[in-house]
């Protein structure tokens, strides 16, 4: 074990059991997974995604780039840092080898969100940020303060010294201010992770990872804040760089502040033997602190004279400092064992079990740059820094360059404080890269497995911008989002191209800040909440029934109905086979319903449609199609004169929304003189289509004062009856080419009277059928689904469909597209039937269609398409497969062969007619 006593602010008293890789470990409340297996040690956690090199815990909070773990338990969540996972009681992660797997079941956790404005948002808890909240409550504004961690304080240890006190008190006492004021929200392990416009920043609060399986049921798990500020605070602190070296990759090389989190949050001691190499100042104070707590250390300081102050602490600690030494190596396997160094005195081996590496700070301004906050690269800071104020942002502390304690406390007060970073950094570019060695296996972005190599490859192939450079590398664009590898990768780029720094820039920081997890931001708008799934009236029968349904425009329908031993295609030859030779019943309840009534409704529709309505007789019904203002068919449905000024007109299914809106729009802002109201009743109406030649006979049976006969109820007219005083609207319509009638009623009765009507037609054997049946029926008579058989490209004229097409009417929507050059293409693609010569083949819809060749071989590329495959079906009827489909000038080549790409071979079908049964139209009267 590696815990060290008197360290560390942990809870001791209590064990927390947890497994990695199959193997149980033990941890304490207030772990982390990657603090509680270093504890453990535990140094390697995975492998990396392209070379499959060992990868480690290479830092202690969100900038880590290496130590991705898989979580299972106590849910299942893929790809998360072991340094940001708290450790719960049970919990179970395994390694990674770069890539996640994503979880087999839902996630049953909740996430919601939640709406907050406030006079002051003050990002990060630490010295600056919480004396930024207090300031701001005492002045009476009302304050939110958000922080990342599990508790305030940012990288403060503990035994610093703020206002004569320790630093842990300073904290306790303004929290414990900020805490009973009525003004303040405090949030803690709450990151905000993207600022936008006008004060808008999204906040992620993880508010049960640290309770674990026994959360409550009633909190969510992750709640995210939409905060609107008047002013932001940004308090974020800065990350400290690395530094590239070869084999720079091996667990065991540690940021060296991480380590000194590790010691003092942690009470982790992540090595004995530790050679610490370093730019500046602060990885003494590291060096120090870790000797203290048993360690034997090594600061290998790449500036010719090491800081005089550190010169009595080491020495008394026993920390051996060389100057103007820098790391060019490291040995080991599943672990550092050696560290390479040149120093004064020549090349040398250094035995150890961890580096660490301080390359300087980079200043996390990340929410700076979000809103397009100018960046100016500070030479003595070796990084970039704000350059000019936004309005309403205020940038303190280290995020603003400023490090010293006692510079950032008067820094946070207003007070005047250093404009220079106290730990200068004169050649970033040289320090921070060994040009010697393999640059191959010198790694600037750990995660990515992006070298000095790749760098040099994108420079090499003529790329001056380092954005350019980031996206030919992948250099910052892993998890970490170039957290530690950004500023590195402009610093080496910059020295390749013969330029500094400042003149390249660094590339653009976005949101999010660190990664969210998808379920977040849906929130509670997930599942049926996100999608809401609609059910008929008849939901509970079609499931007694053994349906097997489908999703459509978000209705769950009924798609077929297997008996015993059957398969969908079994299954669906016997529902259409029913329907043709005897009777079937639909439920057909979805199809979209709008109410249109004015005394402009005619007019209205004439615009709308592109046949007219307006002639249309009451008691009679009227087949039309909708096309946008380019001509081409978004949608088609039956309009019903109910009276007058009344019309019932109805959509497909996943069309009803789109058209009532399309209608609205209309009628809104260009029509807003007609007089005209629009409905939608489509739950309203249950609606019931009896097809099939014996369908007259179960309709007259359950409706005998209804005469049903071709001369009294002609097709494509409409009437009222009612059963048991219910009304009931009876409609001669067919979407099969058989006798049909559609039974509407209010879908209160709906199951009632589906019952009787299964009843009346027991004795002809009338089968309940579903929408992939009622897509065969349709098929076999050439009829088109708008949004299957039609992808936006496609007019009537295309389809085959000119008599729909008004040559009376002035104008309605669409009309002066059809006169287009390109509409009049006789090479358009058209609608037409395929049917394979062999016969047994089921082309695949969306397959390609090309011209036929003798030798049965595809051509050589690239292949001219002459068209697609919008339908295709085993008939009953025809005892065959056949297809619908888009040919180019595919009237004029009925009779054809084409070949259609199947598998690695080519099948052969002929080109036809759209209808294949009853073309006549005889089975339509009965």
């Amino acid at each position: 074990m590696s815990r060290v006593a008197g360290y560390g602010r942990i809870d001791r008293d209590r064990l927390l059991t947890f497994t990695f890789d199959g193997r149980a470990y033990t941890g304490h409340p207030g772990d982390t997974l990657a603090s509680a297996l270093l504890a453990n040690d535990v140094h390697q956690v995975g492998t990396s995604v392209r070379l499959g090199r060992p990868r480690g815990i290479g830092a202690a909070w969100t900038e880590d780039p290496t130590g991705l773990v898989q979580i299972e338990k106590p849910f299942p969540e893929p790809m998360l840092q072991a340094s940001t996972v708290e450790l719960t009681e049970g919990l179970v992660a395994h390694s990674l080898d770069g890539q996640g797997r994503l979880a087999e079941v839902p996630d049953p956790a909740r996430y919601d969100r939640k709406h907050t404005h406030t006079g002051t948002l003050v990002v990060g808890a630490g010295p600056a940020g919480l004396l930024a909240a207090r300031d701001a409550a005492r002045a009476g504004e009302c304050v939110v303060l958000v922080d990342d961690r599990a508790e305030p304080g940012g990288t403060l240890t503990g035994t610093e010294i703020i206002d004569g006190h320790p630093a842990r008190r300073f904290v306790d006492e303004v929290v414990a201010e900020l805490t009973a004021h009525p003004q303040v929200v405090h949030l803690q392990r709450t990151t905000a992770f993207g600022r936008y416009d006008d004060g808008f920043v999204l906040a992620v609060e993880r508010r049960t990872d640290h309770l674990g399986a026994e959360a409550p049921v009633h909190r969510s798990r992750q709640r995210v804040h939409r905060i609107r500020a008047l002013r932001v605070v940004v308090a974020t602190g800065a990350i400290e760089r690395p530094v590239v070296f070869e084999d720079n990759d091996r667990p065991g090389v540690v940021l060296a502040s991480a380590a000194h989190d590790f010691l003092h949050r942690y009470g982790v001691l992540v090595g004995r033997e530790i050679v610490v190499c370093t730019t500046g100042d602060s990885a003494y104070a590291v060096a120090v602190d870790l000797a203290g707590a048993g360690a034997r250390v090594t600061v290998l300081d790449a500036r010719d004279r090491a800081p005089a102050e550190w010169d009595a602490r080491c020495a008394a600690k026993g920390v051996e400092v060389r100057p103007g030494a820098v790391v060019t190596g490291t040995e080991g396997e599943r672990r550092v064992s050696g560290v390479l160094a040149r120093t004064s005195d020549g090349d040398v081996r250094l035995p150890a079990d961890l580096l660490l590496v301080s390359g300087g700070w980079n200043p996390a301004m990340h929410l700076f740059s979000h809103v397009k906050g100018a960046l100016a690269y500070d030479a003595g800071l070796g990084a970039f820094r704000p350059a000019s104020p936004l309005p309403g942002v205020t940038v303190i502390g280290a995020a603003n360059g400023i490090f010293a304690l006692a510079d950032v406390l008067r820094d946070a007060a207003g007070d005047d404080a250093p404009a220079v970073a106290p730990e200068p950094v004169p050649t970033p570019a040289k320090v921070l890269w060994k040009t010697d060695g393999d640059p191959a296996r010198q790694f600037v972005d750990i995660q990515r497995d992006a070298t000095v190599a790749d760098i040099a490859r994108a420079v090499g192939a003529g790329l001056r911008s380092v954005e350019h450079v980031k996206r030919y590398t992948t250099v910052g664009t892993a998890h970490d989002q170039g957290k530690t590898s950004g500023v590195i990768a402009s610093a080496i780029t910059a020295e390749l191209l013969g330029c500094g720094v400042a003149e390249l820039g660094t590339t653009t920081f976005r949101p999010p800040y660190t990664p969210v997890a998808f379920a977040a931001l849906a929130g509670r708008e997930r599942g049926r909440l996100f999608d809401p799934e609609r059910v008929t009236a008849l939901h509970s029968w079609h499931i007694e029934a053994g349906a097997v349904f489908e999703d459509v425009g978000q209705w769950k329908r009924a798609r077929y109905y297997p008996r015993t031993g059957e398969d969908m295609d079994t299954a669906v030859l016997r529902e259409c086979a029913a329907v043709r030779d005897g009777v079937g019943i639909l439920d057909g309840s979805t199809l979209g319903k709008i109410d249109v009534q004015g005394p402009d409704a005619g007019v209205f529709l004439d615009r709308i449609y592109t046949n007219m309505m307006s002639t249309l007789k009451i008691g009679r019904v009227r087949y039309g199609v909708m096309c946008g203002v380019d001509g081409m068919v978004f949608d088609d449905g039956t309009v019903l004169r109910i009276a007058e000024n009344r019309y019932l007109v109805t959509t497909t299914t996943g069309g009803a929304a789109g058209v009532l809106d399309w209608m609205e729009e209309w009628l809104q802002t260009e029509w807003p003189d007609l007089r005209v109201h629009l409905a939608s009743v489509t739950e309203h109406w249950s609606v019931f289509p009896v097809v099939g030649p014996r369908s007259r006979d179960v309709v007259g049976a359950v409706f005998p004062d209804v005469d049903v006969s071709n001369e009294r109820f002609p097709f494509m007219s409409w009437q009222d009856t009612s059963l048991d005083g219910v009304p009931v609207r009876l409609a001669r319509i067919s979407f099969s080419g058989e006798l049909a009638y559609e039974v509407n009623v209010s879908s209160w009765y709906a199951v009632a009277l589906w019952k009787r009507l299964l009843a009346a037609g027991e004795r002809f054997g009338i089968t309940p059928y579903g929408t992939e049946t009622m897509h065969v029926l349709r098929a076999e008579k050439g009829y088109p689904i708008i949004g299957q058989d039609t992808d936006g490209t496609v007019s009537p004229h295309d389809l085959g469909m000119s008599w729909v097409v008004s040559k009376k009417k002035d104008d309605f929507l669409g009309k002066r597209s059809f006169s287009r050059e390109e509409n009049q293409n006789p090479l358009r693609k058209q609608f037409v039937s395929l049917l394979p010569t062999d016969r047994r083949t089921r082309l695949p819809e969306g397959a390609q269609i090309i011209e036929r060749r003798d030798d049965g071989r595809l051509p050589e590329p690239p292949v001219p398409m002459l068209g697609h495959v919008t339908s295709s079906y085993h008939s009953a009827a025809l005892g065959r497969p056949f297809a619908l489909a888009l040919v180019k000038n595919g009237r004029a080549r009925v009779g054809d062969l084409v070949h259609v790409p199947v598998g690695s071979g080519l099948i052969e079908a002929r080109i036809g007619e759209t209808v294949l049964v009853d073309p006549e139209g005889a089975r339509r009267d009965g």
